[in-house]
């Protein structure tokens, strides 16, 4: 699937918890059609102390459905989801 979004453009959440939050695009998985947004879908994981590393619940974000998010127009500072192009039907001639 192609998709408008791109590494680095702001974008606001359409649904969910964090509904209406804004943040950064930080990384893409157009694979999956998922997005990492800065700040957006931030759930707390457990994590058991390493010798490089000191345990305990470290927050991280998860990545996001792109059907859930919409592009925000930095000029405008307002979002805007992108219209839909109807195809016109062309009549026949009898």
């Amino acid at each position: 699937m192609k998709t408008s979004l791109k590494k680095g453009q702001t974008v606001t959440l359409i649904t969910g918890a964090d509904k209406g939050k804004s943040g950064e695009i930080i990384k893409m998985f157009p694979r999956d059609y998922k997005a990492l947004v800065k700040g957006i879908n931030v759930k707390k994981k457990h994590q058991k102390p390493t010798k490089e590393k000191k345990g305990g619940i470290i927050s991280i974000e998860k990545p996001v459905h792109l059907s859930n998010l919409k592009l925000v127009d930095e000029k405008k500072t307002k979002s805007e989801k992108k219209p839909v192009e109807k195809k016109e039907v062309k009549e026949k001639k009898q």
